[in-house]
């Protein structure tokens, strides 16, 4: 009798039940899974709820794909625990979700030596609820010129929240009107003002894993129209360049559900958001791309299931610091970079594994992303999405960007 071996993977969820239900359809498709060692792996999926939980509590989840926790502590609180006493792996580690507050990546990254914009925190507009505010700021808190500020780094800018989120509190800042407008609106909210680069090109990066899929990104554009399919709307160098990003990103800060957003001029690439908890993987905004995300998902899964891959609690910020004072040239920075990465990835490990244990789990994906089952999921998002007069529109509309997909990868 050969062995088995059962893993058990947590979804801990939102809002979401596109890629939810995909993922959870897909998985149950792919069967046992052998390691090559002569065991056999199963794997099913449990939708965790909150509740409360003693400190000693078992976790019967092994890993857990968190799109919750960033939003909310007690989640966050529970996967510490579960990080720390059930050595349990999580896609993205709970204990860096401060750096996913834009702020500190956007230090992390500086530090390393990428093309960031100039980026100023400027304090809060108003009153903190806190009883220490109005002593504090009365004594501590200097005046300052919101103009000069402005001023030195140039019009037009953005106004953004150090925390981000969704878009949220995003002010383009074209003359001082706009600067007092977005300020004065900003409330509570602790803003950037960062400088504005004059893009040509704007990549977005979804990175799973040790897989990255750069894509074409219109912001602009309404949601279902932002990721426009051209597969080479980059040189190869450049998009080279933006893959390495991303991944260091992840590495570095121990993401591996992460999205990169970089504004690219000529061959010059400028990250400016690139911490991004709970990546958009909806059906109706990735369309064409979601069939690569949900199956990127699962092999990454599989692989960190199957391989025994333990969660890495510990930064180890000093090897990327040493590349980055270094006297090396950018470029080659950047090749180091990406050799850390490839090594906290497993890179060769993981593409070795799906080459053999997952080999069918491609085919698989395509035959279901053609079937009635996800055509069915595909209806029944758009019309929880949008409203009735324009279901059929939306659903034509996503019908033949999937159908692309099937063909492109027949």
């Amino acid at each position: 009798m050969p062995d088995r071996s059962q893993h058990l993977i947590g979804l801990l969820l939102g809002a979401e039940e596109d890629w939810p239900q995909a993922f959870e359809a897909l998985l149950s498709r792919v069967g046992p899974v052998g390691d090559g060692n002569g065991t056999t792996h199963e794997f099913g999926t449990q939708r965790l709820s909150i509740e409360p939980f003693d400190l000693n509590d078992p976790v019967r989840v092994e890993l857990v794909i968190d799109r919750l926790a960033y939003w909310y502590y007690h989640p966050r609180e529970w996967l510490k625990k579960a990080a720390l006493m059930n050595g349990t792996y999580i896609l993205n580690s709970p204990f860096t979700f401060q750096s996913m507050e834009k702020h500190s990546a956007y230090c992390a990254m500086l530090r390393l030596g990428l093309k960031i914009p100039r980026t100023v925190l400027v304090p809060y507009k108003n009153p903190v609820d806190n009883v220490r505010w109005a002593y504090t700021s009365a004594k501590y808190n200097k005046p300052f010129d919101l103009d000069a500020i402005a001023d030195d780094l140039g019009y037009p800018m953005y106004m953004k929240p150090f925390d981000g989120g969704g878009w949220r509190g995003v002010s383009r800042i074209n003359n001082r009107e706009d600067l007092h407008t977005a300020y004065d609106e900003s409330g509570e909210m602790l803003m950037h003002l960062q400088a504005t680069v004059e893009y040509e090109k704007f990549a977005r990066a979804l990175s799973i894993g040790a897989e990255t899929m750069v894509m074409d990104f219109r912001p602009d554009e309404p949601m279902h129209n932002r990721y426009a399919v051209d597969h080479g709307f980059l040189s190869a160098d450049t998009g080279a360049e933006v893959l390495t990003i991303s991944r260091l990103i992840n590495a570095f800060f121990r993401w591996e559900f992460n999205s990169c957003e970089s504004l690219v001029i000529g061959s010059s690439v400028h990250p400016i958001d690139y911490a991004n908890a709970c990546p958009d993987i909806s059906i109706t905004s990735l369309h064409y791309y979601f069939p690569w995300a949900i199956s990127t998902l699962l092999k990454w899964s599989v692989f960190c299931a199957v391989s025994g891959r333990r969660p890495r609690l510990d930064l180890d910020t000093s090897r990327y610091f040493e590349v980055a004072d270094s006297d090396r040239s950018y470029s080659e920075k950047l090749d180091a970079y990406r050799e850390l990465a490839d090594s906290y990835f497993e890179t060769e490990r993981y593409q070795e594994f799906c080459a053999t244990s997952l080999a069918a789990v491609d085919a698989l994906v395509r035959d279901w992303v053609a079937s009635p089952a996800f055509d069915a999921l595909l209806v029944d998002t758009v019309r929880a999405t949008y409203p009735a007069a324009e279901h059929d529109r939306f659903v034509a509309h996503f019908r033949g960007l999937i159908g692309l997909w099937v063909a492109d990868n027949a």
